[in-house]
């Protein structure tokens, strides 16, 4: 698979939101990002620039009932892009980990593009809000992501405080371990990163 080929746009409507994401893995980290949630919008920025994945995302959502929908259905349709736009999965890293500090807080990611769908999320932040986000959907948003993308991934908060800089970290660290481990690798190109010739 080309690298211009790896790109996926992905619509999803349902009764409480409206959610269209484009993603281009080979992009410069460009994005335009319209949301109800103003720090969510941040967060998908910071994870587009970091990850050096082109992004748009284009959602709507019964936020003044609730953000959950908006963030959940978000991160469904970020992972749906993310599984398609890596098609076949020929060539590429398939692993990837990183380490943000920001400031007092210190974040690690580290992904498996697997197939198979997990996630650890050891980041302990109380039931708060930064903005108008509440930190408990950091771990909703990246679950949806993780399931729908058949990713596993592991997010380590090691240290912080300021809550903004966690969850920034977060958001930068998956996206910098994602731009290593969907990375084509010219000494495997269109070999599969597998023994057991699957992903």
């Amino acid at each position: 698979m080309s690298g211009n080929d790896r790109q996926a746009r992905i619509e999803r409507k349902t009764k409480e939101t409206e959610v269209a994401v484009q993603l281009n893995l080979d992009g410069t980290g460009a994005s335009k990002v319209q949301t109800p949630i103003p720090f969510f919008s941040h967060m998908l920025e910071a994870w587009s620039k970091h990850g050096l994945m082109d992004l748009a995302v284009e959602a709507t959502g019964d936020v003044e009932v609730d953000i959950h929908h908006t963030v959940e259905d978000v991160g469904i349709v970020l992972g749906q892009a993310l599984k398609q736009a890596l098609g076949d999965k020929k060539g590429i890293v398939r692993y990837g980990t990183s380490f943000v500090p920001m400031d007092e807080a210190l974040v690690q990611a580290s992904v498996d593009l697997s197939g198979r769908p997990f996630l650890v999320f050891s980041v302990p932040v109380a039931r708060t809000r930064v903005s108008n986000f509440d930190l408990d959907m950091l771990q909703e948003f990246f679950r949806a992501f993780a399931f729908n993308a058949e990713i596993t991934l592991h997010v380590t908060m090691h240290y912080g405080h300021n809550l903004h800089h966690i969850a920034e970290a977060v958001f930068k660290s998956v996206g910098r371990c994602l731009a290593e481990a969907t990375r084509l690798n010219p000494r495997i190109a269109g070999v599969l990163p597998s023994t057991k010739g699957t992903l």
